[in-house]
C-alpha cells in the first residue's frame, strides 16, 4: 500500500475531518470544541500534526510530535500516534514510525520518546516490537478534584 505522510496545520480542513476522529479515539474524553482549542494551542507551542493517507485519500494513521531541546539531549517527543482501527496490523503505524524516526534525524534528535498508558498492551507490543524500551516512569498528580 502506498502512503503519503503530510502535516495539517489547525484551519485546514483535514484537521477537523481526518485528524480529530482519530485523535479522539484515542482520547475520546476529548470533544470536538475540546480538540479545536487543543490542536490550535499545542500548534503554536510547536506540535505537528502528521497523518499518513492511502492512495484513496483515507487518512489512515495519525502522529502528534515536537522537538524538545533537553537536558538529555534534543528529542523527537511524539504525543499521540494511533492507527484508524479498521487499519490495525497492515504495518500502516509502523511506517509512520519509521517517518518519525528520519524526522527526528534530520532535526538533529538524539532519540524518540514517547508515553504509553499503563494498559495500552497492544501498544506496548507494537512499540516492543521495534525496539523501543521502557527507559523511566512518568508520574502525573491532577490538581483538581
Amino acid at each position: 500500500m502506498e502512503l503519503t505522510m503530510l502535516d495539517i496545520a489547525p484551519g485546514q480542513s483535514a484537521m477537523a475531518a481526518d485528524i480529530a476522529p482519530l485523535i479522539r479515539t484515542l482520547r475520546p474524553g476529548l470533544t470536538r470544541d475540546g480538540f479545536a482549542e487543543f490542536a490550535a494551542e499545542a500548534h503554536q507551542q510547536g506540535l505537528v500534526f502528521t497523518a499518513a493517507y492511502d492512495e484513496r485519500r483515507r487518512c489512515l494513521a495519525v502522529a502528534t510530535h515536537r522537538v524538545l531541546a533537553t537536558s538529555r539531549g534534543r528529542l523527537l517527543l511524539v504525543d499521540d500516534l494511533v492507527t484508524a482501527p479498521e487499519a490495525r496490523s497492515a504495518g500502516i503505524g509502523g511506517r509512520l514510525l519509521t517517518e518519525l524516526e528520519e524526522r527526528a534525524r534530520q532535526a538533529g534528535c538524539v532519540r524518540i520518546e514517547l508515553d504509553s498508558g499503563l494498559s495500552n498492551h497492544g501498544a506496548h507490543r507494537f512499540y516492543h516490537a521495534r525496539r523501543m524500551a521502557v527507559v523511566a516512569f512518568h508520574f502525573a498528580r491532577d490538581l483538581h478534584g
